[in-house]
């Protein structure tokens, strides 16, 4: 009996293999495609000394950490890896590290889940215009969307996550499979505080379509979790409930919404400076402006572009980095919404322009798909990266090292590791800027310090400052090793 019912499982499994449509295999190539040519690019900028230890190295040590069952305290930022964010979903990451430990696995898995986002896309799509065509066409804008590769080569980030769990969650919103909407929302709470921002105007729209209940628990849970992660678990780990308050303008919150009233110039000023406009054009110009045909599923995305284009931090507004992936999403769904509102063949032409869009917009504002060979970095068999090889195999496993930030994602796997001049000078180090400049007692721990022969500028202040208390215990024509001299 137990053999019929395997051999009957068998058969479904192998159905539904068969009945696989041709569209939906070509999404997972293309996927698959995708995941593999960033992964070999990711690690071939890694392995030519393109990682640096913001943020990969951080990334790598503190994972690597939780993976040995040790507090994540990573040495190379000062900080307690939950302290930085509340990055719990690195939990889950750290198995990994049971198989593959190293900088690859993070930078491959990034590479994996970002273009995993295309799949609940791409069902959605084909389920709400009723074609696979059209489905897998999105799926395509999403693979080539200039905001979301740029996540994948800015070093790693567990944001990367985002480009998955926000698709699942809104489409699951819109199709009403509250299981995966919930499992989807509760992931994305788990990947950084900030993705409030995106779920509790993700509740809003539930809301708003009827599903009141679920709405306001939606916006609940979101705030719930950002308070916790900030004033419990990082309040608790650093002192402070974040540390980029500074980020926003004229003072803080209360600075700019005061500085709005009292000189709106100067705000607007502000506002349209610095590309902040052109931000906004390039992340809506791969969609052909398309997002506003419903304006209720993109509003999604209202508080994360608003939030970026007023911070003064640069990278913000800017989409060759990660803080504007989990904007994608629900501009790209607010498309295929919107779509679903007109006729089947204007449908067909203003496909056709999106997809068109899309692909101009990665031609001048990416290097994915049709630059991939033009990536700017050094390879893994450049001769500066090879050297640095030869001496990452004579520092002890569990020495105390001080290193160049490009070195130390390939040397992390330790309790200490530090970026130079850390610790012999706090340099971006710690929970606050309180001790910058001085020198650290955890300097007179230090083992070993792997510098380039050609320091220049600063780098070579500090060096000359603590050399004495050093010798060259090896070297080649582009690096130095240098071991504490013994009393």
């Amino acid at each position: 009996m137990s053999s019929e019912v395997e051999g009957v499982e068998a058969l479904t499994l192998r159905d539904r293999l068969t009945q696989t449509s041709l569209w939906t295999w070509t999404v997972v190539l293309l996927c698959a495609c995708s995941a593999v040519a960033t992964t070999r690019l990711q690690w071939d900028i890694h392995r030519g000394l393109g990682t640096s230890s913001f943020d990969v190295g951080l990334y790598d040590q503190g994972v690597w950490l939780l993976s040995r069952f040790h507090a994540p305290f990573v040495t190379l930022m000062g900080r307690n890896l939950f302290g930085d964010h509340a990055s719990l979903i690195l939990i889950f990451v750290a198995p990994l590290y049971w198989i593959w430990p190293g900088t690859e696995t993070l930078l491959a898995l990034q590479s994996v889940v970002v273009a995993a986002g295309a799949l609940p896309i791409y069902f959605f799509a084909r389920r709400h215009l009723n074609s696979a065509a059209i489905g897998c066409a999105f799926a395509v804008v999403w693979l080539v969307n200039p905001a979301v590769n740029g996540t994948i080569f800015e070093n790693y980030h567990p944001d990367s996550f985002l480009g998955l769990f926000v698709p699942i969650a809104i489409v699951a919103a819109l199709t009403k499979r509250w299981r995966w909407y919930w499992v989807a929302v509760v992931l994305s709470l788990l990947v950084k505080e900030d993705v409030v921002l995106v779920i509790v105007p993700l509740g809003a729209m539930v809301a708003m379509r009827g599903e009141t209940r679920r709405g306001i628990l939606t916006i609940g849970v979101a705030i719930s979790a950002a308070l916790l992660g900030m004033f419990v678990l990082m309040k608790n780990l650093i002192g402070v409930p974040t540390r980029n308050g500074w980020r926003i303008p004229f003072g803080g919150f209360f600075g700019f919404i005061k500085e709005s009233f009292t000189n709106p110039t100067n705000v607007y000023q502000y506002l349209t400076s610095e590309g902040r406009l052109m931000y906004w054009w390039k992340m809506f110009a791969p969609f052909a402006l398309l997002s506003l045909l419903a304006p209720e599923v993109a509003m999604i995305s209202v508080l994360v572009l608003v939030g970026n284009t007023v911070s003064n931090f640069w990278y913000q507004f800017h989409i060759e980095y990660h803080y504007s992936l989990v904007a994608v999403p629900a501009l790209l769904i607010a498309v295929i919404v919107g779509l679903g509102r007109v006729g089947v063949g204007m449908r067909r032409v203003l496909v056709a322009v999106v997809v068109a869009s899309s692909l101009w917009s990665a031609s001048v504002w990416s290097y994915v798909p049709f630059r991939l060979d033009k990536y700017p970095h050094w390879g893994a068999e450049h001769p500066v990266a090879l050297a640095a090889d030869e001496m990452y195999a004579l520092i002890p496993s569990n020495a105390k090292i001080s290193v160049l930030h490009s070195t130390a994602p390939h040397l992390a796997h330790r309790k200490e590791i530090y970026q130079f001049p850390n610790p012999f000078r706090i340099v971006m180090y710690g929970p606050d800027t309180s001790k910058e400049g001085q020198r650290s007692p955890l300097a007179d721990g230090i083992e070993f310090v792997l510098l380039p022969r050609n320091l220049d500028g600063e780098n070579l202040k500090d060096w000359n400052a603590v050399s004495v208390g050093f010798y060259e215990y090896k070297a080649n024509s582009y690096w130095q090793l240098f071991a504490r001299k013994t009393p």
